[in-house]
């Protein structure tokens, strides 16, 4: 990993995962530290580039600790395998078994997952008013559990979660049904998702589905009505076929790029003590956004 010296007064981030290369997170972060006056250097540690598989997430962590970070963000497919190699998880981190921000403090490594509070503001600005007595989730990976989270947290009524691992499904629904209400959310029945949008209020997807390397929709558009919202976490492009599909079927949509922002907005806040202003970000993310999506 790089190991270029950085001035004692600077903040070292970082960001792991695989294929990363198109990430706005170390333009988002970088530009608002010098609107800020900060001296801050956000490298990415792509798992591709270096080789290595996710499950050597936990070496990369320490070595950035010892390197000198402080603090590193995680990105798919590391954040639940990472939080076994961290040595304190926040309550949210904990309940969720995902982290996407890592705070060196002490010598350790402490947990943090801003995609929760990040999907909980986005939806709250971009959502409001929106019906949430019934809401379908598409994925129970790392950001799949912080969008469980964040809907029942801003008070989902029930949540019915549907993935291709049901063992994660499963453990997802226990430790989320253990901490807001075993009644609250459910493992989606096989087969059942047609039926179960059919009854639903919104639809949040959160797999990897949709990014440009992995081009698709996990729904047909046929399952789609106008009186159903329709939320994504991809971001990259941000009108996903999914988005363009229920935008098509005269849905009310919410691209990836809000969430985007406001996980960055929290874990910024982490790593230099310092309130960022999360206007002026969405402001550049939109730019960088356009820019990248011409």
């Amino acid at each position: 990993m790089p190991t270029t010296p950085t001035p004692p007064d600077a903040t070292l981030v970082g960001l792991i995962g695989a294929g990363i290369g198109p990430s706005l997170s170390p333009a988002m972060h970088e530009r608002e530290a010098d609107e800020l006056g900060l001296r801050y250097q956000y490298r990415r540690l792509d798992l591709l580039d270096l080789d290595l598989p996710p499950e050597r997430v936990g070496d990369l962590v320490e070595a950035a600790r010892l390197t000198g970070y402080t603090g590193l963000n995680l990105t798919h497919p590391v954040k639940q395998i990472a939080a076994a190699h961290l040595d304190t998880l926040s309550e949210e981190a904990a309940v969720l078994g995902a982290v996407n921000t890592v705070l060196f403090t002490g010598g350790k490594s402490v947990g943090y997952n801003t995609d929760a509070s990040g999907f909980a503001r986005s939806a709250m600005t971009g959502l409001a008013d929106a019906a949430l007595d019934r809401v379908v989730l598409l994925g129970a990976g790392g950001a799949g559990a912080a969008v469980a989270h964040a809907l029942l947290g801003i008070g989902a009524g029930t949540v019915r979660v549907f993935d291709l691992d049901a063992d994660r499904t499963a453990r997802l629904v226990d430790r989320l049904g253990a901490h807001f209400g075993r009644d609250r959310i459910r493992a989606g029945a096989t087969g059942g998702l047609e039926a179960a949008i059919r009854d639903a209020d919104g639809l949040v997807h959160a797999t990897p589905t949709g990014m440009r390397e992995h081009p698709g929709t996990a729904v047909p558009p046929a399952f789609l009505r106008p009186d159903l919202w329709v939320a994504e976490v991809v971001y990259f492009p941000l009108e996903t076929a999914l988005l363009a599909a229920a935008r098509a079927a005269g849905c009310r949509v919410l691209d990836g790029g809000r969430m985007a922002v406001y996980q960055a907005v929290d874990s910024f806040r982490l790593f230099t003590g310092v309130e960022p202003d999360a206007d002026r970000m969405l402001r550049h993310f939109d730019g960088l956004a356009a820019r990248r999506e011409g």
